[in-house]
């Protein structure tokens, strides 16, 4: 039996995990036994569906035994198997950090009736969505991890949360509302949702017809992608999450929408028609969203704006169309969804040992806690492109590309992505002087526990109590663990760029997928075939930039 035969289990198991969760609402320690052990099976399926697909080649499931165009198919290729592992080690991660928040606050902030039902139904929409093979699939997915979203962000009923949360609830359903929109216009054009169809049966419409329709996903995904100017909302809204949710929506969420960018971008409309306005968008997005984080006092908001910013990174290797900026931009994203999820686990530690996550109140991390410094720090000098790591390969990776490319637009995002970069460093040093270098009298409103005498407060007087204790060891391990699985992204960079080379050569040629989900013998346009690589080499020697 085919081993892809297996990738519905990624959304099933997920499911029957939170059914199950929900169940047991009244034994948390079962609840937290079921949810993790879920996570790790799929993660271990996950794993080997990526091994079967490693070296080349996509294959289709179809569900239910109906044949494409008319059942769902779900379709594992190394693009989607690769943020299927990278995506599940994450939640992973945050579900035992939430678990070790959780038994140290009496779940105040994740109640058990609640939380873990709900994150694994998130986990089982994000992994729908990557595994979709057509459009109204990926719309069910959104909606699935949407909806645990709506829930996940408003725990605890506070008054910022709620606001937060309604904000939003509204741009979610507008970018919903658009993409069913599209969906129902499509069908009607072509009278099929299934996207290897559509691959081919869009390239035969009117081009008129056929760029309205290319906008609309364009803007219902830059809406969930936060890609600038559809990126206001976000700052507002993560921020106010407890400090797991806040990280697995920094890492995933936005990175969904960056996945059906890239799929329907390489799949659905081949070819440089919109490169310019996305290059444009690019740029924005990375230059207004690292202006924005200087101008944060607050370590969360700080790192939101952060993440619209490096958004922009992905999209430009999006748009460039090539193998080496697709390559790069893919690399790029599994990357970004690592590093962004650490440094918000790492903020939630922050606020338990300081009080705070505000940089008037914070000071002195680093004397306090030695070991929360340094998991700050390796995911900060990552996020900021400092070599070896891997943000500082992934970023060498698309400026060479957009050099390779040598228009006036690529030479000016080359530009904007080395000044962005040099900002993000800007801002992270911030955080480090303030918050973890200084004295702490030295804050404009320091916490009293910052001031407190360590030896008294080890002694359990009031002054420290509160933030004496020591931090979770399951938070801290958990957070531990993915700064290493950040690092690791590093040591074994080669084989990960061969990997999102390899996906970039599959998707911009697109006929691995349309013969896996068709048949061997569906045609494939001509507009399909990418010409040359801007180095001048052809697109199925992506290996060579190794």
């Amino acid at each position: 039996m085919n081993i892809a035969s297996f990738a519905p289990l990624a959304v099933l198991l997920p499911i029957l995990g939170a059914a199950l969760t929900f169940l047991l609402i009244r034994h948390s320690r079962a609840q937290r036994t079921v949810s993790i052990g879920v996570l790790s099976v799929t993660l271990l399926l996950e794993c080997w569906l990526l091994a079967s697909v490693w070296d080349g080649g996509t294959a289709a499931v179809n569900i239910g035994g109906w044949l494409p165009p008319w059942g769902i198919v779900m379709v594992v290729d190394q693009f989607s198997s690769l943020m299927l592992v990278v995506s599940s080690s994450v939640s992973l991660a945050v579900l035992i950090y939430a678990t070790g928040q959780g038994m140290a606050d009496g779940d105040e902030d994740a109640p058990v009736s609640i939380f873990h039902p709900t994150y694994l139904i998130l986990v089982a929409g994000v992994s729908n969505a990557f595994l979709s093979g057509d459009l109204f699939n990926l719309y069910v997915g959104f909606e699935i991890l949407l909806t645990a979203s709506y829930v996940l962000m408003t725990l605890g009923g506070t008054g910022p949360r709620i606001r937060a949360g309604v904000t939003y609830v509204v741009v979610s359903v507008v970018s919903s509302v658009l993409f069913l929109i599209a969906i129902a216009m499509i069908y009607g054009a072509t009278g099929t949702i299934n996207m290897a169809d559509l691959a081919l049966k869009l390239a035969e419409l009117d081009p008129g017809t056929r760029n309205l329709l290319h906008v609309m996903l364009l803007v219902a995904f830059g809406i969930k992608a936060a890609v600038f100017p559809l990126s206001f909302w976000l700052p507002d809204s993560y921020p106010t999450a407890p400090a797991p949710v806040t990280a697995v929506f920094a890492g995933l969420l936005t990175k969904v929408g960056v996945y059906a960018m890239v799929r329907t971008e390489t799949l659905l409309f081949p070819g440089d028609t919109f490169n310019t306005p996305l290059m444009v968008a690019a740029l924005l997005t990375m230059v207004v969203g690292i202006l924005g984080a200087l101008a944060q006092s607050d370590i969360k908001r700080l790192l939101s704006f952060t993440l619209v910013s490096h958004i922009g990174y992905m999209v430009f290797g999006l748009a460039m169309s090539s193998v080496a900026g697709l390559g790069a931009a893919v690399f790029y994203v599994a990357h970004h969804i690592t590093i962004q999820t650490s440094l918000f686990l790492v903020t939630g530690l922050i606020e338990r040992r300081g009080g705070s996550s505000s940089m008037d109140r914070v000071a002195g991390l680093a004397k306090l806690s030695p070991l929360l410094a340094v998991l700050f720090f390796v995911p900060a000098m990552n996020l900021a492109g400092i070599p070896p790591f891997s943000g500082f390969l992934g970023k060498v990776g698309l400026l060479q590309a957009g050099v390779q490319l040598g228009t006036p637009l690529a030479y000016a995002l080359v530009i904007g992505g080395v000044l962005t970069s040099l900002l993000t460093l800007l801002a992270i040093a911030r955080v480090w002087n303030r918050a973890f270098w200084r004295k702490p009298e030295d804050a404009e409103h320091p916490d009293p526990v910052l001031l407190a005498d360590p030896a008294g407060s080890a002694r359990g007087d009031r002054a420290g109590q509160s933030n004496v204790t020591l931090l979770p060891r399951t938070m801290v391990g958990s957070t531990l663990g993915l700064v290493i699985f950040g690092v690791a992204l590093t040591v074994f960079a080669g084989p990960l760029f061969r990997v999102a080379d390899q996906s970039a050569v599959e998707m911009l040629d697109r006929t691995s997928y349309i013969h896996a989900v068709l048949g061997e013998g569906a045609p494939v346009p001509a507009l399909s075939q990418p010409g040359p690589d801007p180095a001048g080499v052809p697109p199925a020697s992506g290996e060579e930039r190794k």
